[in-house]
């Protein structure tokens, strides 16, 4: 008879398309029977790779952060003292933490997570990683037919307290967004005519031209989700190209609907030249190309995109820790603010579903040089 362990192991095998299988050994020992089946249910129901990469390594974390400080693995529902627990464990007071040893997470549990790897910064966590996991573990009771306490006043008021004892500067995914100036200026070092140029000149300009797209958007597109549409005819110039791309079920979107942005002009241009360098006529759209000029049959990894990016800002002579792939979504809705698209009409096609997260693109655009900072011009 197989160990359990190995067992689970085995589950995780047959979901290795979506999950972090370099962890598979790891999130075997950690999870149990019970998690790895729910895991294998929700690939079978199509959630998105990256929200339940995201969720399977947060449900690693809580059942870590519960065998370290309770030696138990989680109970299904946790009872409200282990909730409390997880906050005071997590969000705590630094300066208090300098007079009082015992403040915050005790010192054996914190050692226990640090080495799984699963600690790496010191001091509290970020009040939005808490919420997160937060989350996902009430989602995970809820999934199970159960009831928890994440309601209860009590456990709302301790993170209300909790987060308010840990300020920390909110950070952007990208530091710099890469608005028009700049994506002109990583365009430019793809000139050579190498297929590699071609490929990134294709997914620098794809991705900020259909609104900013993921980088698990663009690294997954697939042959079978362009629409070519009527040409568009503006004033007495030459018609542009026209083209959809249909999204499917996105981040943001509910689970029945198929997002659809449009590109045209110069995008497809270079969208077309790369299919047809590439000879790619189904299938993947952007894939990895080796040493010898030879194009992958397998996508692009999403990391990848990433390393496209910042690769081209370092060609560029630009420090690449300052731009990620989000800095084309963050730069599409800083460049629409800057040219004065309204909002309601860029979000149509960055696909942003809330006016808040989206408005703060364009308020940062319009606030320096509006009139409420010129009061005393």
């Amino acid at each position: 008879m197989k160990d359990p362990v190995d067992l689970r192991a085995a589950t995780l095998d047959t979901i290795a398309a979506v999950l972090p299988m370099e962890r598979r050994d790891e999130l075997a020992e950690l999870l149990s029977d019970q998690d790895v089946e729910t895991l294998r249910h929700l690939v079978n129901e199509g959630m998105g790779a990256n929200t339940l990469r995201a969720l399977t390594s947060d449900l690693a974390y809580l059942q870590a952060w519960s065998l370290a400080s309770t030696g138990d693995a989680l109970p299904w529902p946790a009872p409200e003292a282990l909730l409390l627990k997880f906050v005071a464990h997590h969000l705590w007071d630094a300066e208090k933490r300098l007079t009082d040893p015992d403040h915050g997470m005790p010192a054996d549990v914190e050692q226990k997570l640090r080495i799984q790897g699963l600690l790496r910064s010191p001091g509290p966590h970020a009040p939005d990683t808490v919420r997160r996991r937060l989350a996902t573990w009430s989602t995970l009771t809820k999934w199970r037919g159960l009831d928890g306490f994440f309601s209860s006043p009590a456990f709302k008021s301790a993170i209300r307290l909790a987060v308010r004892a840990t300020p920390r500067p909110k950070k952007r995914k990208s530091a710099k967004a890469v608005t028009g100036d700049i994506l002109s200026r990583l365009l430019a070092t793809c000139t050579t005519g190498s297929l590699r140029d071609v490929r990134d000149q294709a997914i620098l300009m794809v991705a900020f031209a259909s609104g900013g797209r993921r980088r698990s958007e663009i690294a997954g597109l697939r042959i079978e989700q362009l629409q070519p549409e009527e040409p568009i005819q503006i004033d007495e110039a030459p018609p542009l190209p026209s083209l959809s791309i249909h999204l499917g079920r996105t981040k943001t979107s509910g689970a029945d609907n198929d997002e659809v942005v449009y590109l045209s002009g110069r995008p497809i241009d270079a969208l077309n030249a790369w299919l047809a360098a590439s000879k790619i006529d189904k299938g993947s759209v952007f894939r990895a190309i080796d040493r010898w000029g030879n194009v992958s049959r397998q996508p692009l990894d999403p990391k990848a995109i990433n390393d496209i990016l910042k690769h081209r800002a370092e060609l560029a002579g630009l420090d690449p820790a300052e731009f990620s792939a989000h800095g084309l979504r963050s730069g599409y809705l800083t460049e629409a603010a800057n040219r004065g698209i309204p909002l309601p009409e860029a979000m149509e096609q960055s696909r942003h579903r809330s006016v808040q997260q989206a408005s703060q693109y364009y308020n940062s655009a319009q606030r320096r040089s509006g009139r409420a900072a010129r009061l005393m011009d």
